[in-house]
């Protein structure tokens, strides 16, 4: 079983990418993000929580998250791997993510990091929250923030990933076929 983190701050085309692996490669695409909206959705205490946090720009509690990633593990062991997009999101998240693994005698295969700057984050981001109603996209202080708490909170998941020889990081500037090619590179 392969086990690959697509990594970068929001609007990076991570879901994007997972897409088009997921086509190539047959991989199950674990979006925290969309797994949240499926929540929010049915209106769920989890949704609603999930709700409030993420319309100040905040995470949600990691346990949450955690939970949501091993459930959708245990129901599908038949892929041929994961493709863990918006997880792990800090360090702690990482550390129990690799445990998790661990007890189903599996790694990290690899994370696949894609670089923008915030300039950039911010123009993808307005612009996804237009094509695909995103309303959480769309204040200029939930951007600013969730840009901070990438820096502040996730950025450090380079360092634990880096330290076990599995951290990979592509340009993200160029049209989503470039990206895709740099990405299959690497798997």
């Amino acid at each position: 079983m392969k086990y690959y983190i697509l990594f970068g701050p929001p609007g990076a085309g991570k879901g994007t990418q997972a897409k088009l692996l997921v086509d190539k490669y047959g991989f199950r695409h674990v979006s925290t993000g969309d797994l949240l909206r499926k929540e929010m959705a049915k209106e769920s205490p989890l949704g609603l929580k999930a709700k409030s946090l993420i319309e100040q720009g905040l995470l949600v509690p990691d346990e949450v998250v955690v939970g949501m990633i091993k459930s959708e593990i245990e129901s599908n062991p038949s892929v041929p791997g994961f493709l863990f997009d918006g997880f792990p999101r800090n360090t702690d998240q990482a550390a129990t993510l690799d445990k998790m693994l661990e007890s189903f005698n599996q790694s990290v295969t690899s994370v696949i990091s894609i670089s923008i700057s915030d300039e950039m984050v911010k123009e993808r981001i307005r612009h996804r929250a237009m094509l695909e109603n995103r309303p959480d996209d769309t204040k200029d202080e939930v951007i600013a923030n969730r840009i901070k708490t990438y820096h502040d909170k996730t950025e450090p998941v380079i360092s634990f990933y880096k330290a076990q020889n599995k951290y990979c990081e592509i340009d993200g500037v160029g049209n989503i076929e470039e990206i895709f090619d740099k990405v299959c590179e690497l798997i």
